[in-house]
């Protein structure tokens, strides 16, 4: 099966043997690079991702003979797998796609990868990204190092990686001032998750504003639903009857949460009411 023809076809509707698909075209060092890009990008998805597939992507992460581009995208792969195993917290094991003994082993792979400084710039940044998707202690000095260089790819990863880590909440803040649309786009993510009540004013105004771009909107969108739920409804009730499906959409569903919110707050304010 060509490996493009993946790329259309949802992932639940992957023929059964896909894992073995992407594992031999991830194998295949003659094979061009386009293809094991591709190969390495599909390798990811939860559906599929295993123990084998991703010892192969830290596998290829490590080879130095391996491109850049390679290298990095396979880290990038590997982040959703550990951010799931590290949430689940393999409570199941049945319900997270790699065991525990690969997760710990991606961790001791990527801490040891990132520390080499030989290796480039481009995949050292990707191993951290995909490294904070389950926060270990030497996360937080590899993010105050990455924020505090004049290199703006760095900072871009700092911030991203913000999302994952607590205690950069000063930063956060910061970096939504930044010139730069990127590292400000991670930054409202960023103040999103960590339910950073300062940033509320800023993202706010990105909501109401006609000059926003649509990529920041849907991000802002999310974001205030977890940082206000009480006053976010106000802001999305018009967006829910957008023309933009997308802003519709997330609109629709950031309300959802809020409600969700609400409802718990509810519920904790008469536990503690009762006798």
């Amino acid at each position: 099966m060509n490996l493009k023809s993946f790329i259309d076809t949802p992932p639940w509707e992957w023929p059964e043997d896909a894992d073995r698909i992407f594992l031999e075209a991830l194998r295949d060092d003659q094979a061009d690079e386009s293809e094991r890009l591709l190969a390495v990008e599909l390798a990811g998805d939860s559906t599929v991702i295993n123990d084998e597939l991703a010892g192969e992507l830290l596998a290829i992460v490590s080879a130095g003979r391996n491109s850049e581009s390679l290298r990095a995208r396979a880290a990038i792969s590997i982040g959703p797998a550990l951010e799931y195993a590290y949430i689940d917290g393999f409570e199941d094991p049945d319900d997270v796609p790699i065991s525990e003994n690969k997760f710990h082993q991606i961790q001791e792979t990527l801490c040891k990868l990132y520390k080499d400084t030989i290796i480039p710039k481009e995949v050292r940044r990707r191993i951290l990204e995909a490294a904070v998707r389950a926060p270990q202690e030497w996360h937080q000095g590899a993010i105050w190092e990455a924020y505090a260089s004049a290199d703006e790819s760095w900072r871009l990863t700092a911030v991203f990686c913000m999302r994952f880590v607590r205690g950069f909440n000063e930063q956060i803040l910061e970096a939504l001032e930044a010139g730069n649309q990127d590292i400000h786009y991670e930054a409202v993510c960023a103040a999103g998750n960590w339910e950073v009540d300062a940033a509320w004013s800023h993202i706010a105004a990105l909501i109401t504003s006609e000059h926003t771009d649509k990529y920041l909107l849907l991000a802002a969108i999310e974001a205030v639903a977890g940082i206000r739920p009480q006053d976010a409804a106000e802001l999305l009730i018009d967006l829910t009857q957008s023309e933009d499906e997308d802003i519709a959409e997330a609109a629709s569903e950031a309300m959802a949460i809020t409600e969700a919110l609400l409802d718990l707050e509810d519920d904790d304010v008469d536990d503690e009411s009762r006798p």
